[in-house]
């Protein structure tokens, strides 16, 4: 009993999060996920191998003692410019023209420029979900220029030619990972969180294309290394926003991305950022993080699919494994509230949405369906199945994540879900005891 409490006061703590679009979307443009769900931004690194150079690496980028610092907040932070095709484009001349991408951008005299040293302009186009990233920018009155020039299509896992950069050292595109306040506002940050460091290697690991190090010192970290915050990290003397940012620290990850202060990660223009998450992400310590081997995610070293983070090889016919799933929720009574899962597709079989037979969807375990005589369903598919996948299809491989509502009961309770992925007309997929607790007080 003494353990129920103690989960239940834990749950009391959360609140419900706001609906969102396919991985990271934003507000302005929803239809553009920051890449698909099986990206490397996305995955999952809490169990991956802490790296046998961690405690050194650590030690030569300032040491335990090291305080992370939020290079955000305000007026200060990356400015991201929503653009359609209706835009004009023009083009740019670079001074890295080798290793930029000559097309027209759709940067204007009105396009954020970043006032520090390194003039960042980054434009999102929601008709077309593709990214577009400067480095140095200037309009020039109309003659622009910039160091250097990435494009990034958003719908796709392409990275880079190898040894290319991009507005940032590492080659990476910036912006899928900026922290930004509408993602932290909505309880769920899913993805890894960019970050500098004062030297680097003379060398870069994936998804990383490009280095620009002091030395070559294995000493020193590699441009696309991840840090992981350790899991025994006390959170509860934090705010509920500041614990949003580091379930993803502990989740997702910091990545090296580019050369400059250490332990400096960055965070979008916005006037919501509040000094108490300012402050108390000022706190924490370099020594709270571990660098990991996150090799094995890799699929193909061209690209940023990721392997699901359970490692596991695949199956041949119509597998999953879970990955992550949102919070249990208090809820008063009639209260509606959205939730995310995501499984890996560990089959040989592609899940193709709309297509009998093919389709995964979200079941309720054994066709459950008291709970939409409780009146929980909130737009479900029908009354044993919650969802389908958010993407048209998942490969073997990928990552699918399943959106829905719930509707608590009225009558108090605690209430379970007791969830499977279904090929309808095909196959159940394994039952790995998935649930949600949904407790009315």
């Amino acid at each position: 009993m003494g353990r129920l409490l103690s989960v239940l006061a834990a749950l009391a703590l959360l609140v419900p999060q706001s609906p969102t679009a396919a991985a990271s979307a934003m507000p302005e443009a929803p239809n553009c996920p920051i890449y698909p769900t099986s990206n490397v931004w996305h995955s999952n690194i809490q169990n991956m191998p802490v790296h046998p150079m961690s405690a050194t690496w650590i030690a030569n980028m300032g040491g335990a003692s090291r305080l992370l610092h939020p290079d955000f907040g305000g007026p200060y932070g990356y400015q991201l410019q929503v653009v359609s095709n209706a835009t004009p484009t023009t083009r740019l001349a670079f001074d890295y023209a080798g290793e930029s991408d000559d097309v027209p951008y759709p940067f204007t005299a009105s396009t954020p420029i970043e006032p520090a040293s390194d003039a960042h302009a980054f434009m999102l186009n929601k008709d077309t979900c593709v990214l577009y990233e400067l480095f140095a920018a200037s309009w020039n009155g109309g003659r622009p220029t910039a160091g250097s020039g990435a494009v990034f299509d958003l719908k796709s896992h392409a990275l880079r030619p190898s040894g290319w950069t991009s507005a940032d050292a590492a080659g990476l595109p910036i912006w899928p990972g900026v922290l930004r306040y509408d993602e932290v506002l909505s309880g769920v940050v899913d993805h890894a969180i960019r970050f500098t460091a004062q030297r680097t290697d003379r060398s870069f690991v994936w998804p990383a294309r490009h280095q620009a190090g002091a030395a070559r010192d294995a000493s020193l970290p590699p441009m696309g290394a991840r840090f992981r915050l350790r899991s025994d990290f006390d959170m509860s003397p934090y705010s509920a926003q500041t614990r949003v940012v580091l379930t993803a620290m502990q989740r997702y990850g910091l990545i090296l991305a580019d050369n400059g202060s250490n332990f400096f990660f960055q965070g979008s223009v916005d006037s919501r950022w509040s000094d108490q998450l300012i402050s108390e992400l000022k706190r924490i310590p370099a020594g709270a993080f571990d660098a990991v081997d996150a090799s094995s995610l890799m699929v193909d070293p061209n690209s940023g699919l990721a392997r699901g983070a359970s490692g596991i090889a695949l199956e041949s016919g119509w597998h999953s494994r879970w990955l992550s799933q949102s919070d249990y929720l208090v809820m008063s009574p009639g209260q509606v509230a959205n939730f995310w899962i995501r499984f890996t597709n560990t089959g040989t079989e592609t899940w193709n949405r709309g297509i009998w037979g093919r389709q995964a969807n979200l079941g309720l375990n054994a066709d459950d369906k008291s709970p939409y005589r409780l009146g929980m369903a909130a737009n479900w598919s029908w009354d044993d199945r919650i969802a389908t996948t958010t993407v048209p299809a998942v490969a073997p491989g990928e990552v699918a994540e399943f959106r829905f509502a719930v509707r608590a009961p009225m009558t108090r309770g605690t209430y379970r879900l007791n969830l499977r992925p279904v090929i309808d007309g095909t196959v159940w997929m394994e039952d790995q005891g998935v649930f949600w607790l949904i407790v009315v007080p």
